[in-house]
């Protein structure tokens, strides 16, 4: 974070030192985490729904340079700037910041929505815009009102690109977070089901990601693919690029092809040019999130060829995401369990379907799909017919919240014991690990709640 005065913090989040010299000045990066506070940080304490931040004052006063709290501890030495909430509070710090740092700087903020795809594109944009510039990108999925505060407070004057993810948490969640950003260049991956239970409807969910669009200060890159993306409108100021399969796309992807090596395609740039890309990653919806980062680092004037070789080196999009290993066996587990939506099931069983007709018997291991409210059902019963008309050769469902995956797909064609249910995880795991045999290729899918991505790393062997 950049240097600021205590007295300069406290006035820019409407606070008070209640302990400390209003003149000391600290630079540490904040956290609302005190197992994750580093030496010299700035602590928050959060007063959360099943925790208070404020009883682990003690515990960070001989790491922290600085505690913002709403009730002080006046006990310690350590400095305390007392607020009326914390998360406002942390939220107006990282405005402030990020206004110093435009108006003295080149900074570029890129801002990341969608149902589906952000982490991905999220790396891959870290990956390729650290290779021209300092490059600050959220840690994990830090994409709330939290989450993104805290990574906008990594910034200092030397950083050139801040890449930002948007997560919905309902209407007016991300026009919240975009409205002090106001990114640069605004990215709208894909309007899907993701939520869609929580938010009341798919209506609700494509109002939701619309609220980035009258924050683009400069570029909006839009999925071309996605009806209701497309639609969008933004600024009558703001420039639009599109990305996709659909030839109208700016960036149109002209081919995919899968294999257990990773993902070749090959995009169209806007001059007419195609390039041909060999990722290490898994999947053809891949393509979508290469697409849309390439579309970002163009208009950011990276050169094309340093893009695609960035994209090309990395190893995979994220732990837990189409995160391919291969065991000492040949057994190949793709855990791909941080989190799902019937669009994300769909993506991920298509590319097991595709290996699977390269001469590899294929193995899907799903748990729920969370958030769908009222489509829960429907959802999961059709994501058991698509197992087996994907001609997927075994299935294991795991867990009460997933058995109308196994329903649907006993009910579909003429399956006999090719899927089976198991209510826990280590029903699972004995159910599963003596029956994988050389050449098989595992894919472990689930919602993060379900915990399957800890199953998948057991059948894989990793910690």
């Amino acid at each position: 974070m950049i240097e600021l005065s205590l007295a300069e913090i406290a006035k820019a989040i409407d606070g008070e030192v209640v302990i400390g010299d209003p003149g000391l000045t600290v630079n540490g990066i904040p956290d609302t985490d005190s197992r994750a506070l580093a030496p010299g940080g700035i602590f928050f304490a959060k007063l959360g729904e099943h925790d208070d931040g404020h009883r682990y004052l003690e515990q960070v006063s001989s790491v922290a340079a600085l505690a913002v709290v709403s009730t002080p501890n006046l006990s310690l030495t350590l400095p305390q700037i007392r607020v009326t909430d914390t998360v406002l509070a942390l939220t107006a710090l990282a405005k402030y910041v990020l206004n110093q740092v435009r108006s003295k700087g080149d900074l570029q903020v890129i801002g990341i929505t969608g149902s589906n795809g952000k982490t991905s594109t999220k790396n891959m944009l870290r990956e390729i815009l650290s290779k021209v510039g300092p490059t600050i990108a959220p840690r994990d999925s830090f994409n709330n009102e939290v989450g993104l505060p805290l990574t906008v407070l990594r910034l200092d004057f030397d950083t050139r690109f801040l890449v930002l993810e948007m997560g919905a948490a309902g209407l007016g969640s991300i026009a919240a977070l975009a409205s002090w950003c106001l990114p640069d260049i605004g990215v709208e991956l894909k309007v899907g089901l993701a939520h869609a239970g929580a938010f009341g409807g798919i209506e609700v969910t494509a109002q939701i990601k619309r609220e980035l669009m009258p924050f683009i200060q400069r570029t909006a890159i839009l999925n071309e693919d996605d009806p209701v993306v497309r639609d969008f409108e933004a600024n009558p100021n703001v420039k639009r690029v599109s990305f996709g399969f659909a030839r109208e796309a700016n960036f149109e992807i002209k081919s995919v092809a899968l294999s257990l090596s990773g993902t070749k395609l090959a995009i169209q740039y806007p001059d007419g040019k195609v390039s041909e890309i060999t990722l290490k990653i898994l999947g053809e919806h891949q393509a979508m999130n290469v697409s849309a980062a390439l579309a970002v680092a163009n208009e950011l004037g990276v050169s094309r060829e340093i893009a695609i070789q960035a994209v090309s080196e990395m190893e995979m999009a994220e732990r837990w995401r189409m995160q391919l290993i291969k065991r000492p066996d040949g057994v190949f587990i793709i855990n791909d369990a941080y989190n799902a939506s019937p669009d994300s099931m769909r993506a991920a069983l298509q590319t097991l379907a595709t290996l699977g007709r390269q001469g590899h018997r294929t193995v899907a291991i799903l748990g729920q799909m969370a958030e769908l409210g009222s489509y829960a059902t429907e959802e999961h019963d059709q994501l058991g017919r698509l197992v087996v008309r994907y001609n997927i050769d075994q299935l294991f469902v795991v867990g009460q919240e997933a058995k109308l995956i196994h329903m649907g797909a006993s009910q579909e064609g003429s399956w006999d014991g090719e899927s089976v249910f198991c209510e826990t995880i280590s029903a699972a795991f004995e159910a599963i690990c003596d029956k994988l045999s050389p050449g098989d290729i595992v894919l472990v899918k689930s919602s993060n709640v379900a915990g399957l991505r800890f199953l998948g790393d057991e059948l894989a062997g990793v910690k």
